[in-house]
């Protein structure tokens, strides 16, 4: 009888929990806009993962995680902040953001192009840890305000790439991989017990790209010289009046006293969250209306089949565009992609999507994070394709092979016997090694995958073969490095994309355009399919979940085009 109540009871507490979750859901989906006062400050806390598109998270609370934030909806705030009239000044409250610099960017362009309204930003920060990215958005804004016991820590790029060679080895693990080229090291953290050649030039290249650009948008915001701001760096740590003296921050305030500094002629604005923003439809300040562009999402790893959340399905993403395509009432298609790549025939039926689509109306591509090897390939032939300086690209390579477990069967004392009816039945499979003739062939194939790969970027971007071998051979750009190189036509987000769209397509620039979004929106099930299961059973860092699907995903989809996952620390 215990146990039959135990059991109702535990019903019940389900029950509820859902019955909670369906009326948060429905409140949040169709609440009423919140009524924004005639002198309000928008607030929006920068903490957690940033996506490119998330779902409203109304299960993130239960769990103990906050929820993620969606770049688009943040984007989409400070435009419609900027044109409110009732908006007086956004307060970015900043905590420890995960994402890539290109992302950080975005949201940096787009405070300071609100800025042009006349109207001000502050960056508020109780506290830092590992603050780079951080800053480097805060600066920014018009003031940085700091708590007075604050900890503020800016030190620099860089990190750890860790290789697993070693531990495969003591589990009789062995990672049998043939890539084109010598800078295709998608899977050395597998083969290698540290870096080669090819591998730390690359690597090093790019960190000092990134190094680079971030100095001197340091230097450029607080007016200091680039020596000074490398000084601060080498520093590292600066507490309350230290981080004020540097030049760092502009004020050291408590909660309170930052709420003095928001009023206007004397009195206080009321706070109106990013959150309850999102209900404010743009159209009603004169924005997202007129002619049509079709913005559509490629987020994740590129497969075959329909695709969940942070993964890009060949057939959901190509049906996307086909039907952009085919919309006569979409006047562009603004293609933005976040992802690593993947399979390699899933990468070619996108880019057959996107070659179709530029033969009938403006195809641009933002690309934002990472867009490389099959990201670049699904790119590759549009109209014109925009990166941020810190966009991760190129990786034009190709990859193949298999993990041989022969070691670990006999260390567990599982045996096996060879049945097969014809002379690669098993090439694949996990109880062999590979042999040199089987090496040989399956380079042989991914050279022909790469000598395609060529060709199509050479086609898209008016280049020679020759030429793009030379930057091609599986190395990673960035965003900057990329435009030097002709794999990509202007540096900038989302908002100039959209520009070149309208310019293309003979839209005035100043003129407003309704945007037609794919996916629409986020269901639960897409969440929890895509990659809840992963967050809450595993709680891996986003890099080894990532790698995790790389490694499954080499075992379905044979050739990949994919790029590593340590490259800028998240």
């Amino acid at each position: 009888m215990k146990r039959g109540k135990y059991v109702l009871i535990i019903i019940l507490i389900f029950v509820f929990l859902f019955l909670a979750a369906v009326f948060s859901f429905i409140y949040l989906e169709f609440g009423r806009p919140p009524a924004v006062k005639a002198r309000s400050y928008l607030e929006i806390k920068l903490s957690g993962e940033i996506q490119e598109q998330a779902p409203r998270d109304f299960f993130s609370g239960m769990f103990g995680q906050a929820p993620s934030l969606s770049l688009h909806n943040i984007w989409m705030n400070i435009k419609k902040a900027k044109v409110d009239n009732r908006v007086k000044i956004i307060v970015l409250r900043l905590g420890y953001i995960q994402c890539g610099w290109a992302k950080v960017n975005e949201i940096r362009e787009s405070i300071l192009d609100f800025r042009k309204s006349g109207k001000k930003v502050y960056a508020y920060i109780d506290e830092s840890v590992e603050f780079d990215k951080q800053y480097y958005l805060a600066t920014a804004c018009d003031r940085i305000i700091l708590h007075p016991m604050g900890m503020f820590i800016i030190n620099g790029i860089g990190g750890h790439v860790p290789f697993f060679k070693k531990s495969l080895d003591k589990l009789g693990i062995e990672a049998e991989i043939e890539h084109v080229e010598e800078y295709k090291t998608a899977y050395n953290m597998f083969t290698e017990e540290g870096f080669t050649p090819a591998h730390k030039r690359m690597l090093k290249s790019l960190y000092g790209s990134l190094y680079s650009h971030y100095i001197k948008a340091l230097a450029e915001a607080r007016e200091k010289s680039e020596e000074e701001i490398k000084a601060l760096i080498d520093h590292g740590f600066f507490q309350g009046e230290k981080a004020l003296e540097a030049g760092l921050v502009d004020d050291l305030l408590f909660e309170d006293e930052f709420e003095d500094l928001l009023k206007e002629k004397g009195k206080k604005l009321s706070k109106i969250t990013h959150r309850q923003y999102l209900k404010i439809d743009p159209s009603s300040l004169g924005l997202n209306k007129g002619k049509k562009i079709a913005l559509i999402y490629g987020m994740g790893l590129i497969h075959t089949g329909e695709g969940f959340y942070q993964s890009m399905g060949s057939s959901t993403t190509a049906r996307w565009i086909r039907k952009a395509r085919k919309d006569k009432s979409i006047a562009a298609v603004v293609f933005r992609v976040d992802s690593p790549g993947g399979s390699a025939v899933a990468s070619d039926i996108i880019w057959r999507e996107v070659a179709l689509a530029k033969k009938e109306k403006p195809f641009v591509v933002s690309m934002s994070d990472v867009a490389g090897s099959g990201g670049y390939w699904v790119s590759m032939s549009a109209h014109k394709i925009v990166a941020q300086p810190q966009t991760l690209t190129g990786s034009i390579g190709v990859i193949s092979g298999k993990f041989n477990l022969v070691k670990l069967y006999e260390k567990l004392g599982i045996t096996s016997e060879k049945l097969t009816f014809g002379k690669r039945a098993d090439l694949f499979s996990t109880y062999k090694k590979l042999t040199r003739e089987e090496r040989d062939f399956l380079k042989k194939e991914i050279l022909w995958v790469y000598d395609k790969f060529l060709t199509k970027v050479a086609e898209g971007r008016t280049l020679s073969k020759e030429e793009v071998d030379k930057i091609a051979r599986g190395r990673v750009w960035t965003g900057s490095q990329a435009k030097e190189r002709g794999l990509v036509d202007e540096l900038g987000g989302l908002s100039r994309a959209l520009e070149l769209a309208k310019e293309l397509a003979g839209i005035p620039i100043d003129e407003e355009v309704r945007l037609v979004i794919r996916p629409k929106k986020i269901s639960f099930l897409d969440t929890f399919f895509g990659r809840r299961l992963a967050k809450i059973n595993l709680g891996l860092d986003s890099r080894l979940e990532k790698m995790l699907s790389a490694f499954m995903l080499l075992n379905k989809e044979k050739i990949l085009a994919i790029m590593p996952f340590w490259f800028a620390p998240e």
